[in-house]
């Protein structure tokens, strides 16, 4: 049973930066990819960057492109921020990690069928 904790949302004002981090327990890169999703209010869930399974890949929306980076705890290799730049109010939405299995970066963030998905945090962004 995989679980996943993600911490770090908050209110933040245009152009300003904020990390997010995802703590994942009974999690294996050798099975699992993980990914980054957010759902904005009257807005379906869309995919935001996504790491392989195995960690060869990272994968960002082209909305995101530029602005966030997607790292692995250097100390905690199961623990993954995802690091925000340049927000914009757009950026506005919870924020969900997920793993799935035996799957691309690029496939993650364009399904919805994961195996595990953490509670969400809220990020605001908002003068």
């Amino acid at each position: 049973q995989v679980q996943l904790v993600e911490s770090g949302g908050a209110l933040v004002q245009p152009g300003g930066s904020l990390t997010l981090s995802c703590a994942a327990s009974g999690f294996t890169w050798e099975d699992y990819g993980l990914g980054w999703f957010r759902q904005a209010p009257g807005k379906e869930r869309e995919g935001v960057s996504c790491i392989s399974r195995g960690a060869t890949g990272t994968y960002y929306d082209d909305s995101v492109k530029g602005r966030f980076t997607t790292t692995i705890d250097n100390a905690n290799n199961t623990t993954v921020h995802l690091h925000m730049t340049n927000l914009k109010t757009d950026d506005t939405a919870k924020y969900y990690c997920a793993v799935r299995m035996y799957t691309s970066g690029r496939a993650m963030c364009g399904g919805s069928d994961m195996d595990f998905w953490g509670e969400g945090t809220t990020v605001t962004v908002s003068s």
